[in-house]
């Protein structure tokens, strides 16, 4: 199976394993508990972090914190700060993270299907 290691994935893993590597890779950027939640949340509209949170009661600032700045790393959302007092921040999907709507959407169907199954 590939392995993916802390910050990217190791290149002889890619070179025998080619044809899983986009599936690696999707997984690795997707791989976190709230990350599809975001990036479907934020394909309608941009957010701040309030905004965020409140649609996503469950989870911790810490954890939501360390969600988005991992969005940001991967190049699926953009943070915009905007220089207000107090401090106004707005998360939105870059190019990179509407690609992958068509998959989140997909899932959202999946789920919808199967959920009772």
């Amino acid at each position: 199976m590939v392995k993916i290691c802390n910050y990217d994935f190791d290149e002889n893993v890619i070179e025998e394993h080619r044809d899983v590597y986009g599936i690696a890779y999707t997984q690795n950027i997707l791989s976190g508990r709230y990350k599809n939640l975001i990036l479907w949340y934020l394909k309608e509209s941009d957010y701040r972090f309030g905004e965020i949170k409140k649609f996503l009661t469950s989870i911790s600032q810490g954890s939501l914190t360390k969600q988005l700045k991992e969005l940001e790393n991967d190049g699926l959302i953009n943070r915009i700060v905007y220089a207000e007092v107090p401090p106004k921040v707005v998360y939105s999907l870059t190019n990179k993270g509407q690609a992958l709507m068509p998959i989140i959407d997909m899932m959202e169907a999946y789920g919808r299907e199967y959920r009772d199954i």
